[in-house]
């Protein structure tokens, strides 16, 4: 089964330039808690999440409408293509430890996003011969190494900037 099958092709998305709060407001929305992050060209630079914005409104003093999504994003989106195989994509959320992938074509620009969640309602139970397209297995072990509690990175805070 391809990425293309079960993507959500009705995804919003935000500029770099865009406040916090008008990020939130589209995540609140479009209930969802990643925005792709584009650039003019509809190219995709980086992700924000709910938890981005969480993070830095709680370590800086600024207010949501001070801060742009360029000021919090600091590593560059991670995506997969239309054509992907789900178990292929499913090894990318599990390394990159994401529950949430922009779908882009090759060019870079967004055309969906794919969740876990979407992958999971086209799961099935793996029988005894037959072997599904996407099976309860596979998303249990990508569940397991996104939430696998190993070494942290840093102790520390973010900078404020």
């Amino acid at each position: 089964m391809k990425v293309q099958e079960v993507m959500n092709r009705a995804v919003a998305s935000c500029r770099p330039d865009a406040s916090l709060a008008a990020a939130a407001a589209l995540m609140w929305e479009h209930s969802c808690g990643q925005l792709p992050v584009v650039n003019h060209e509809g190219k995709v630079s980086a992700v924000i999440t709910d938890r981005d914005i969480c993070i830095a409104l709680g370590t800086r003093n600024q207010r949501a409408c001070e801060l742009k999504v360029s000021d919090v994003t600091c590593r560059a989106a991670v995506t997969c293509h239309p054509d992907d195989h789900l178990r292929a994509v499913l090894k990318i959320m599990a390394a990159e430890k994401v529950r949430r992938l922009p779908v882009v074509d090759h060019d870079g620009t967004l055309v969906g996003i794919l969740s876990l969640e979407d992958v999971t309602l086209q799961a099935r139970h793996h029988g005894d011969t037959d072997r599904p397209p996407v099976s309860f297995e596979d998303v249990m072990n990508t569940l397991r190494a996104i939430y696998h509690r190993g070494p942290q990175a840093s102790g520390h805070l973010p900078a404020a900037a």
